[in-house]
């Protein structure tokens, strides 16, 4: 019998995730709310969604669509997808046995990962990469292979040579990330047959993310793996709804794969999340009806790049390209000498622009004296930013 006197010790624990801490999103947040700063660091818009969807979604609740969907997606939505896909990329994906509707794309990432990667497999990360994807590795036990991106005065590229040195007998994924996120670069076709050459005779799947899918400007299309069939055939192709419908919160996403990756994909996702928000999903497939929010998205927030760039157009600031997402990457050498994140602190604090060091994306914050914004945010805003931003 425990004595009352003694204090109640909690157990220790062994954490998976020895690396993970607070991420750099949450602090730069806090520290803008902190000192009032605009934040342009976090990815999401401060603006609403179309009031459309919202009554689709209020009619899916008042329908009586509040109990559990099925585990793999609500029928509509994903019939909706497939349809989606083929529409604009040209591949059939099956809507029964090939989409997965998913609690947002980060747990679509994950579960990705968890499906096909076991201990000791290699996993081919490009860095600076989007920060869900070497812990969803280190839970699967696998091995992250980090290869760099190459940044020159154009921007952002792969160094697709480096990529195919990387590649080992234990390389059991690639993960591809177009719109990227953090630079705003874009995979072309040139870019799509060199992965393709990469991978060909081999066992290695890939990770497709292309939650950004919908913002790639300047009458490019967009590179979806789903365009081509050989690559199709060993990818797990991700892309989220918050984004492209302005709606963040909602967490609803999915994966499009090819049947046998599909069955080992849903293995983990019914015992992860087992299925999704059911009312959301019958609004979103009711508003799918009309392809138009979706192609007009890239003209959307093109319009607000170019409010950004113009903005800063002449600032002490260095543009890099912006090709896709809605994200803006500058370098501030001609400013500061600062590392990355001392520089978009003060930046928070003192100019009252928050920002995110691109160092953060990389496993061993490599320093490139870049930083990125958000322009994913109403007019007002950016031109308050930019007025604080130009005054440096």
């Amino acid at each position: 019998m425990n004595s009352p006197s003694l204090p109640h010790l909690t157990p220790t624990l062994t954490t998976r995730l020895p690396a993970v801490g607070t991420t750099v999103f949450t602090r730069m947040s806090s520290l803008a709310a902190q000192h009032g700063a605009v934040n342009l660091g976090q990815g999401f818009p401060d603006f609403g969604c179309d009031p459309a969807l919202v009554e689709l979604v209020s009619d899916a609740m008042r329908a009586g669509h509040n109990q559990y969907p099925m585990m793999t997606g609500a029928a509509p939505l994903r019939v909706a997808i497939a349809a989606k896909i083929a529409r604009l990329y040209g591949h059939a994906y099956d809507a029964g046995t090939e989409i997965t509707v998913t609690a947002g794309a980060t747990q679509a990432l994950t579960t990705a990962i968890l499906c096909c990667v076991h201990p000791g497999d290699e996993v081919i990360v490009i860095e600076p990469a989007y920060d869900s994807y070497l812990p969803a590795i280190a839970l699967a036990g696998g091995v992250p292979v980090l290869v760099s991106m190459q940044v020159g005065e154009q921007g952002y590229s792969v160094p697709w040579d480096k990529l195919a040195a990387a590649v080992s007998s234990k390389t059991r994924l690639i993960i591809i990330n177009t719109p990227h996120n953090p630079t705003g670069t874009i995979l072309r076709p040139a870019d799509v047959a060199a992965l393709a050459d990469i991978v060909r005779g081999t066992q290695i799947l890939i990770l497709s993310d292309e939650v950004y899918e919908h913002m790639v400007y300047d009458g490019v299309p967009h590179a979806s793996l789903s365009r081509n069939a050989e690559l199709a055939a060993r990818s797990f192709i991700v892309s989220s709804f918050g984004k492209t419908y302005h709606v963040t919160g909602w967490k609803v996403g999915y994966v499009a794969a090819p049947a046998a990756l599909t069955a080992e994909f849903r293995k983990v996702h019914q015992y992860n999340v087992f299925t999704v928000n059911t009312p959301m999903q019958h609004g979103i497939a009711g508003y799918m009806a009309d392809p138009q929010p979706y192609l007009d998205l890239p003209a959307f927030y093109q319009r607000k790049r170019d409010l950004f760039r113009d903005g800063l157009a002449g600032s002490r600031f260095t543009l890099l390209p912006a090709d896709g997402t809605y994200f803006q990457c500058v370098r501030y050498d001609a400013i500061s000498q600062e590392t990355e994140a001392q520089f978009a602190e003060w930046l928070t604090t003192e100019i009252k622009v928050a920002a995110i060091p691109v160092s953060a994306f990389y496993a061993q914050g490599k320093e490139s004296g870049i930083v990125r914004f958000c322009f994913a945010k109403q007019d007002d805003t950016l031109r308050l930013a930019l007025e604080r931003l130009r005054s440096i």
